[in-house]
């Protein structure tokens, strides 16, 4: 019998499924149904298990923008206007997320001060110059990163696109895993660190997303250099808030995972440099 639902029995799979579910309705604005046996698709995600599914997560989330990449390259749309277009259902997708937790993070360290009034800042939903300019920036190095590809490698950006969405969200668990919450209070307090056995699943998603993109054709020294790029990124924003801020916030993961996914695209455009 199941404990949760008290009557839909158990099978293979389920558990995850559900955790895959919520990982898309907390992170992004796709319109997922209930799951069968699901109890309710509307609580609180269980955060020490959820994150062992954000590498498949990111993979769906990826999808729409890869394909919209790949249509338009097709359609002879050029390089630039193909990326900037991904970039943009990327955005959509996610509800700009990520780039919203970018923008408070850079508005609160660059207007400096002590612990507390960046966290004060990083809460305050107004955007600074800081936080715009960091926008800009990192859209700006998304669409430059995919027009590269584009150029040099045609659809195979497209595979690039979804490992390097993957990818960022598995070293965005950083944060969550080696620091303690910045503030008393919100999400990121709630929510706690992810249970060892879900980094190791999501870890070895990720190497098994990596070893497809390998089928896919992808470059086996761009797939290396992404892995390592992006896992530093994510590590690099995770010291520096170690340092500025004490902790971390969802401000934090989501200049993590940002920071990483630049990495990890520009690494790949380094090692198929002609």
């Amino acid at each position: 019998m199941d404990r949760q639902t008290g009557g839909e029995a158990e099978w293979p799979g389920r558990e995850a499924l559900h955790d895959l579910a919520a990982c898309l309705r907390f992170y992004s604005r796709l319109p997922v149904p209930q799951m069968p046996g699901e109890a309710d698709p509307h609580r609180a995600p269980e955060f020490s298990r959820l994150p062992r599914m954000l590498p498949l997560a990111g993979v769906i989330l990826a999808l729409p923008a890869a394909l919209a990449l790949a249509a338009a390259w097709l359609a002879g749309l050029g390089p630039f206007l193909a990326a900037t277009l991904a970039v943009a259902i990327m955005a959509a997708t996610s509800g700009g997320l990520h780039e919203d937790g970018l923008a408070d993070f850079a508005d609160g360290l660059g207007a400096g001060g002590d612990r507390a009034r960046m966290l004060a800042i990083m809460r305050d939903s107004r955007i600074g110059s800081y936080g715009a300019l960091a926008l800009f920036l990192a859209l700006a190095l998304r669409i430059g990163a995919l027009a590269t590809l584009l150029d040099r490698t045609g659809l195979a950006a497209a595979t690039g696109l979804v490992l390097a969405a993957a990818l960022s969200r598995v070293a965005a668990l950083a944060p969550m895993a080696l620091l303690p919450p910045a503030r008393s209070d919100g999400l990121s307090a709630a929510a706690g660190r992810p249970a060892g056995g879900s980094l190791v699943t999501a870890a070895g998603l990720g190497i098994l997303l990596c070893l497809a993109a390998l089928a896919l054709g992808l470059d086996a020294a761009g797939v290396v250099t992404m892995v390592l790029l992006s896992g530093l990124a994510a590590l690099s924003v995770t010291g520096l808030a170690r340092r500025r801020l004490g902790g971390q916030t969802g401000d934090v993961i989501g200049a993590c995972q940002q920071a990483a996914e630049i990495a990890a695209l520009l690494g790949l455009v380094a090692a198929v440099a002609p």
